[in-house]
């Protein structure tokens, strides 16, 4: 059984190259997010689709506000929405409970929204899968390498193999 969340925070190529990394997520779908008014504006974000057996929402929501800017309070034209988006009801809490808990182990405020997810855009098929068809790339060096190293090194139960 497979379960969906959206996350959203910063360029979607960091944010599917990060969650592309992670044991436990089956796909990652990179394009515009939206929630309900006032969070209706579309954002940059990923949908996670991933196996609560071997990765729990929690761990996702951790990872992702470990990964971009969740403190800064706002964004370009609200572009990079800083966010959660929950698919089910019964996800609310445990989101909920993955921001408060690092709000208080990071002691700073944090700005993620946890909303609900109503629609998606995908991105142009060019920038689908941004990381994997050219790390090199200097946007790919410079931005996305070091998230993984970070995931690699604080998450390395869950962190798949560098390739």
């Amino acid at each position: 059984m497979t379960m969906k969340i959206g996350l959203g925070g910063g360029c979607h190529w960091c944010t599917e190259g990060v969650f592309q990394a992670l044991r436990g997520v089956a796909q990652v779908d990179q394009g515009f997010l939206q929630s309900e008014p006032p969070a209706d504006t579309w954002a940059e974000g990923v949908i996670v689709t991933f196996d609560p057996s071997v990765i729990s929402l929690e761990t996702l929501a951790e990872v992702h506000l470990r990964t971009h800017s969740s403190g800064r309070a706002r964004s370009p034209r609200g572009k990079y929405r800083s966010a959660v988006y929950i698919f089910e009801p019964n996800q609310l809490a445990e989101a909920e409970r993955a921001v408060r808990r690092f709000a208080e182990e990071a002691a700073k405020e944090v700005h993620t929204q946890v909303i609900p997810f109503t629609g998606f855009l995908p991105s142009d098929e060019r920038y689908q899968n941004y990381y994997r068809t050219d790390p090199s790339r200097p946007f790919c060096r410079r931005y996305i390498d070091p998230k993984l190293d970070f995931i690699r090194r604080e998450y390395a139960d869950i962190a798949l193999p560098s390739k």
